[in-house]
């Protein structure tokens, strides 16, 4: 997961990945949608491929590379983890629920007095 967030955590690769979303590129395709260097982004794609989040393939002379989604899963779920309500806070939902629940009930429940 390190690897995987240290790989995302540069704008240029975060760009690449969604580029790579849509479609399979070349290295060539990559490097002319940036106003970087193609070393540059090679050395992006590098560090992309070594973090599992693209695959190349050979196409003749050129590189093609492709999105490889899986190994964000585990970062996903830790950043769930994060934005999830607590523990408490269920249980604070459910205890809201449970007295609107109640309230309701009494309201339209018919109450019988003996005097």
């Amino acid at each position: 997961m390190d690897e995987v967030a240290g790989a995302i955590a540069d704008p240029v690769r975060r760009e690449i990945l969604l580029l790579l979303r849509d479609q399979p590129l070349t290295a060539g395709q990559v490097a002319g949608r940036f106003p970087i260097s193609r070393p540059a982004i090679s050395r992006h794609l590098r560090v992309l491929r070594d973090a599992g989040l693209v695959r190349d393939t050979a196409d003749g002379r050129r590189r093609v590379y492709t999105l490889v989604a899986g190994p964000l899963d585990e970062l996903a779920g830790w950043i769930g983890r994060l934005t999830r309500p607590s523990g408490w806070q269920h249980r604070f939902d459910a205890l809201e629920t449970e007295v609107h629940r109640t309230r309701r009930e009494r309201l339209t429940s018919p109450t019988t007095h003996s005097p």
